[in-house]
């Protein structure tokens, strides 16, 4: 829990995913580059059964990304432990089903752990013309996906050498108590982008987006032209989305602008409902409240502006301070610097039912009439029932964001999140994941009948990109 919580907050800001959709997108171009993949999977004594299943339901589900063909990416699969074997090579299927049903026949070998024989094993012998691997070119990915959860019985120190020398691209995944320092040996540069982290075989999963979109042939239809933006267009990856120049808000065709009135900002009511459990642990908490100050110093703070509340819950909820206690930044971030950490249970039910009995009533600071927004983090299943709570705050209202990290139960998320779900549920198994997911905040908490009124909220947008890199840059330095 303590590599992936710091994330909760950040999977807010995506412009695009793992499981959340992106604003106003247009368009739809994605398709595979050629490519050469072969995965690279541990079946060794320390990966269970029904773990090994988990990881045969992830490769299915990267393969399901993939345009498959004997012209377009072609798929082989090595399986080790103490032993290395070629399930199946490149050139054996050229068909998407026959991929999934060889993968689903693979069984695991239940031995050591030789992951330098199964890298080299795939240099040399699955990347070969024999085996079906094309001839080396910019046209064409050489890509190979190890999967470990655990240290290797041999050498890997000449891996990346031998990789770049075949021009094979190569991506690490670790699970559980897997030796990060091995998985950073063993994966291309930068690692950033080619070294995943998940505690368990459970989540992994949730990694495949990921690699849906590395494979994804990206075209930039802003600068073709081949867009009905009126006054900006934005590229992401496999589509685009559109803007509007200052002093003008976007319509909602999501294509056109008009000029705004010139308003002097929005009120909001935002109140965080933060998981303070004891799988969180204490360096992680401390990351969080600095990340939240940095929130609150973007927001334009003040009685007819924006007021923030923060609760936090374990087996018990806490309200650290309510709606317009403090009336200034320096006062939120003074408390938010005080917050003691309360450890212990996951009761989210009864944190919501805190949230809407008292969090956003008048008693407790809200203003009638002004938007009220609830954040909810969770790092696991919850202990108690939510739905009556999760549900009466969405009648009343509220504007409810669930964010998930590592065992969060997306079902508790879907619940929780406002519609449309897609936009107000996130979830992520890591947080190197969401470095290269999102650029934007998808809280689309304006005022609908002057979405010129928005000062603080676009504002909130412009300036969390540069806190979450500064968030991702501090973890960095402190786990890995």
């Amino acid at each position: 829990m303590d590599r992936i919580f710091s994330g909760f907050l950040l999977l807010l800001l995506q412009g695009y995913g793992v499981y959340g959709a992106p604003p106003q997108t247009r368009g739809t171009l994605c398709r595979t580059k050629p490519t050469d993949l072969v995965f690279v999977i541990d079946s060794s004594r320390s990966v269970r059964p029904h773990e090994f299943e988990k990881v045969k339901v992830f490769m299915s589900r990267v393969i399901e990304g993939l345009d498959v063909g004997p012209n377009s990416t072609r798929v082989g699969v090595i399986n080790y432990a103490s032993a290395v074997k070629n399930e199946f090579s490149l050139k054996t299927y050229q068909t998407k089903a026959g991929l999934l049903q060889a993968v689903q026949r693979i069984e695991p070998l239940s031995t050591g752990t030789m992951t330098g024989l199964a890298i080299q094993f795939a240099i040399n012998q699955a990347f070969s013309d024999s085996e079906g691997a094309r001839v080396r070119s910019p046209n064409i990915n050489k890509v190979a996906i190890v999967v470990t959860d655990g240290r290797p019985q041999d050498s890997v120190q000449e891996v990346p050498a031998r990789a770049r020398a075949a021009g094979v691209e190569i991506f690490a995944i670790g699970v559980g108590r897997v030796d990060m320092h091995i998985l950073r040996r063993i994966a291309s540069e930068p690692l950033d982008d080619h070294v995943d982290y998940v505690e368990s075989y459970s989540v992994i999963e949730k990694l495949t987006h990921k690699f849906q979109e590395a494979f994804c042939v990206v075209s930039d239809l802003c600068a073709t032209g081949d867009h009905d933006c009126e006054q900006i267009c934005t590229s992401i990856p496999g589509s685009y989305k559109c803007a509007c120049k200052e002093g003008f808000t976007l319509n909602s065709d999501g294509k056109t602008c008009s000029a705004c009135s010139g308003g002097s900002g929005s009120a909001l009511d935002l109140v965080f409902l933060i998981d303070g459990s004891k799988s969180v642990r204490p360096e992680n908490f401390e990351l969080v409240k600095k990340f939240i100050n940095q929130i609150v110093e973007s927001l334009d703070v003040s009685d007819k502006q924006a007021q923030v509340g923060l609760v936090q819950y374990s087996s018990s909820v806490r309200q650290e301070f309510p709606l317009g206690q403090y009336k200034n930044k320096k006062d939120i971030k003074a408390a938010v610097k005080k917050m003691a950490y309360m450890e212990k249970g996951t009761m989210t039910g009864q944190a919501l039912k805190y949230l809407v009995d008292n969090s956003f009533s008048i008693i407790n600071g809200a203003r009638p009439g002004v938007p009220k927004v609830g954040i909810v983090f969770t790092d696991g299943r919850s202990q108690d029932y939510i739905t009556d709570a999760a549900k009466k705050a969405k009648d009343l209202g509220f504007r409810m964001f669930a964010v998930g990290v590592g065992n969060a139960v997306e079902d508790e998320l879907r619940e929780i999140a406002s519609e449309p779900v897609a936009e107000h549920y996130f979830y992520t198994a890591d947080f190197r994941t969401i470095s290269k997911i999102g650029k934007r905040l998808q809280m689309k908490i304006c005022i609908e009948e002057d979405p010129c009124e928005c000062k603080s909220i676009v504002k909130f947008q412009a300036k969390v990109e540069d806190l979450v890199k500064s968030l991702i840059e501090a973890l960095e330095n402190k786990i890995i």
